[in-house]
């Protein structure tokens, strides 16, 4: 009995009417994200994706195509120096300027816009 129980929780999240209330609610926040993102895209490749989870669904600010801004994006970064090579192959430097994250998925999701520590990609 016990057993039962303790499974529940993963029954009723598995039940149709909860998964279709999760996509709906997934389908409207991304719905949402995507309005946002296209207010504010002038360039790039940055998409609005639903991933569905073996329970979850996740929307997800996707940038796979183009530069994998998404993180910079949705939180924003600070100003860098970086190197390019034009079309003949001469390198030069270019100074990529800072930028205040959009926080597209937390205002699509209703959740508060928060940058919590830097993050570092190696």
């Amino acid at each position: 009995m016990a057993h039962i129980y303790a499974r529940t929780p993963e029954i009723i999240a598995r039940h149709k009417d909860v998964a279709l209330a999760l996509d709906e609610i997934a389908f409207e926040v991304a719905a949402r994200a995507e309005e946002l993102l296209v207010q504010h895209r002038a360039e790039g490749d940055a998409e609005i994706d639903i991933e569905a989870g073996r329970i979850d669904r996740y929307v997800v600010l996707s940038d796979d195509r183009g530069q994998k801004a998404a993180l910079s994006i949705e939180y924003g970064r600070d100003a860098y120096t970086t190197t390019r090579t034009d079309r003949h192959g001469n390198e030069f430097e270019v100074e990529v300027p800072a930028m205040d994250g959009l926080f597209i998925l937390a205002r699509a999701a209703g959740l508060p816009k928060k940058r919590k520590g830097k993050v570092k990609l190696d």
